[in-house]
């Protein structure tokens, strides 16, 4: 099953409000990817920067975004109560109808959110056993050995949403943070570049394509990509903290 990335009928007013609750959180986090948009390519050496086009992206609920990428139930930014809330919930409607892969995989990943990664684990597996090609427990799985830092493990998953859903981003995109995990820069740089080409404009991909070329040694060009992340978005913490970080160290290095 490749990702689904539609709206699910609510049968339930809990659901509809905390759905609600969710994607108020989310607009300030997602991005919808719209047509226009001049793809950035990035060289394996970095040798040059090409220019990318600034534009104003809208936001659906139903897309993924971010680097818990990939369904509309990622919310790290959630409270604990709402997080023990959407437990609650989801514990009870696969009680109820335990043969609902859907609600396994959200009830998966708010294990994961609380940090039982055994039960989330238990989840994803299970949905995998009754489909063995449904693209977001590859995805949550795959997740979930990241946290873990069973970084091959991580691997096998996100070959797996590749395999299954070559045109969705989000598999590019953490084949390309566990393989700079690992140290394998090159890979990691073409799997960034495939969900750069997928999705352009994306500050997270961005971003990421930078921590490589960190990795490499190659601070000037990384400067130079985590500015490109904030020009897309102005407010990017993640960007914003590395040009920090780097700045920090090249006085350091100076003074030394």
């Amino acid at each position: 099953m490749e990702p689904n990335n539609s709206k699910s009928p609510l049968d339930e007013q809990t659901e509809r409000e905390l759905r609600e609750q969710i994607r108020k959180e989310l607009l300030q986090d997602f991005e919808n990817e719209k047509g226009g948009v001049t793809s950035k390519k990035f060289n394996k050496t970095f040798t040059k920067i090409q220019a990318i086009t600034i534009l104003t992206l809208t936001l659906f609920f139903s897309t993924g975004g971010g680097y818990a990428l990939g369904h509309f139930y990622f919310w790290n930014s959630l409270e604990a109560k709402r997080i023990n809330e959407q437990l609650a919930f989801y514990e009870e409607k696969v009680k109820i109808n335990p043969n609902s892969l859907e609600d396994r995989i959200i009830l998966g990943y708010t294990h994961y959110l609380k940090g039982n990664n055994n039960s989330a684990i238990q989840e994803f597996k299970y949905v995998l056993d009754q489909d063995d090609k449904y693209y977001d427990a590859y995805y949550n799985l795959g997740l979930v050995y990241l946290d873990e830092k069973k970084h091959y493990e991580a691997l096998s998953m996100f070959g797996k949403t590749v395999d299954i859903a070559p045109r969705d981003y989000k598999g590019h995109a953490q084949l390309g943070i566990t393989y700079r995990h690992l140290n394998m820069l090159e890979e990691a740089l073409n799997a960034l570049n495939e969900a750069n080409k997928l999705a352009p404009a994306n500050s997270d991909i961005i971003y990421q394509i930078g921590l490589v070329a960190e990795a490499q040694g190659d601070l000037k060009t990384a400067v130079e990509i985590y500015k490109d992340a904030l020009q897309y978005d102005p407010l990017y913490e993640n960007a914003a903290v590395a040009l920090d970080r780097i700045e920090k160290n090249e006085l350091k290095n100076v003074g030394e």
